[in-house]
């Protein structure tokens, strides 16, 4: 699993635990403080009753006085009332009066009258001075209907007790409000949630995009190809950045050195050998035709050496270059022409004709001199397998936002064993007219200012006949 995916999971993780336990906590916490707001009101209204109830209590009509016909019309009432958006019509209270002994005298619902409620905790803490207060099932097959009783003393003026006034209110009633306020919480949770799984693809993306950006930095070194260091920004991402650079520039030094210098060797072998059994076989009395033919052998075989020479290091200076081309503005045209001009006199030897196509018109930006050396390379192998009385043509065009510069030649064309190695560092094939073959570094020279420039070398086989080698730029 990559590890955004796993920062974006233990994020949303912790998340969605502290958005649930939150609104487990809240659903715990609500209903109780709903309830306890309920029991407040209830302890207000029960002595605030009690004082009402007072004056008829100690005459004895309790039962058929002002105080139960208040309570009726009380009752009677529609209170057409808007709380929150939740709808209240009707009064949801149970009021009844005991006298000293518990005894019920007065029962607002009617259910009780006469039975002695001395033993329910709401009469029997009151009776003894304490307060009272009780939950009890409304409907004892429904456990969920429960209903809270507060009660509160009646004094004689002589502070004596007198009785208990009880109001009760069923639970139920606070439920719609308890309902909104959480659903409210899911809603702000729901909220919370999503805004954080978005702020956990956001953190996601931002610590792993410079990691992404190292590795593909890595991967892009690890096949080879010329990369530069991505922006890391700093901290710890940019200083392992830093220290990965430095690494690879201290490896590619030290593998860079060990590969041409064992490349430098192996094809010095040859000429060198050459040298020597010429040196060897030549003899002070030897006819001056045999010694002139060892002698012209030596300056080939020197002049071959300084050839790879000459060319390896001017491949590796290109190679090692960390710096961006100095661009130019360059009319296609005219760099095609004075390449074909460059090259004319060899190709009438050679009764070859280099013909300029689809230029016109067309600028890149490059490095010229380094562009000139990169398409010189490819018009001087073509010229070496181009047929006498045969074309080249140099060509030019803008496909899919890239210009392609393109050397067309008539000649055999590349075998099947070749084609994926022609851009190896000494790699040659042998010439039709028998020539001897190239350093094998001109390619490669090639493929680096291609990749040097942003773009990209091909050498194929034209589906017309001869080869095709085609240089790739951003335009």
């Amino acid at each position: 699993m990559r590890i955004g995916v796993r920062i974006f999971l233990g994020y949303f993780l912790v998340v969605g635990l502290a958005a649930f336990f939150l609104l487990d906590t809240a659903r715990d916490k609500l209903e109780p403080a709903l309830r306890q707001s309920m029991e407040d009101t209830l302890v207000d209204t029960a002595n605030l009753l009690a004082e009402f109830v007072q004056p008829e209590l100690a005459a004895g009509t309790v039962a058929n006085g002002a105080f139960a016909a208040k309570l009726e019309a009380f009752a009677a009432r529609r209170l057409n009332a808007s709380i929150w958006g939740i709808r209240k019509d009707t009064p949801n209270h149970r009021i009844y009066v005991t006298d000293a002994r518990g005894i019920v005298l007065y029962d607002s619902n009617h259910l009780a009258l006469g039975q002695d409620y001395s033993r329910w905790n709401d009469v029997y803490r009151t009776l003894r001075g304490q307060y009272g207060a009780r939950t009890s099932r409304g409907d004892e097959s429904k456990p969920e209907t429960s209903v809270m009783y507060v009660a509160a003393p009646v004094y004689a003026s002589g502070g004596k007790l007198i009785g208990v006034v009880t109001v009760a209110k069923p639970s139920r009633s606070v439920e719609p409000f308890f309902e909104q306020a959480f659903g409210g919480l899911a809603r702000a949770g729901v909220v919370v949630l999503v805004a954080g799984l978005l702020i956990g693809v956001l953190l996601s993306w931002w610590l792993t995009r410079s990691l992404s950006k190292l590795v593909q930095y890595a991967s892009a070194v690890g096949r080879g190809e010329r990369a530069a260091l991505p922006e890391l920004g700093g901290g710890e991402v940019g200083l392992l950045g830093s220290a990965l650079e430095r690494m690879r520039v201290q490896l590619e030094g030290k593998q860079y050195v060990e590969h041409y210098v064992h490349s430098l060797t192996h094809e010095l072998k040859s000429p060198l050998a050459g040298i020597r059994g010429a040196a060897e076989l030549i003899a002070p009395d030897m006819p001056a035709e045999q010694q002139a033919r060892f002698l012209a052998n030596i300056r080939r075989e020197s002049a071959r050496m300084t050839e790879i020479i000459d060319r390896l290091l001017e491949l590796a200076r290109l190679e090692s270059r960390s710096a961006p081309p100095e661009l130019q503005q360059i009319e296609v045209a005219s760099l095609l022409s004075k390449l074909a001009d460059s090259r004319a006199d060899l190709a009438a030897q050679r009764r070859v004709q280099i013909v300029c196509e689809g230029a016109e018109g067309l600028r890149l930006q490059a490095e010229p001199f380094l562009l000139q050396q990169a398409l010189g390379n490819l018009l001087d192998n073509a010229l070496a397998f181009a047929p006498p009385d045969s074309r080249i043509t140099l060509a030019a065009q803008v496909q899919a936002g890239q210009l392609q510069l393109s050397v067309h030649d008539q000649g055999p064309g590349l075998p099947d064993y070749a084609l994926g190695r022609v851009f190896e560092r000494f790699y040659s094939l042998p010439r039709p007219d028998g020539a001897p073959k190239s350093t094998g570094l001109g390619l490669p020279f090639v493929r680096e200012v291609a990749s040097l420039h942003g773009g990209q070398a091909e050498l194929i086989n034209h589906p017309a006949g001869g080869a095709l080698a085609r240089l790739t730029l951003p335009v």
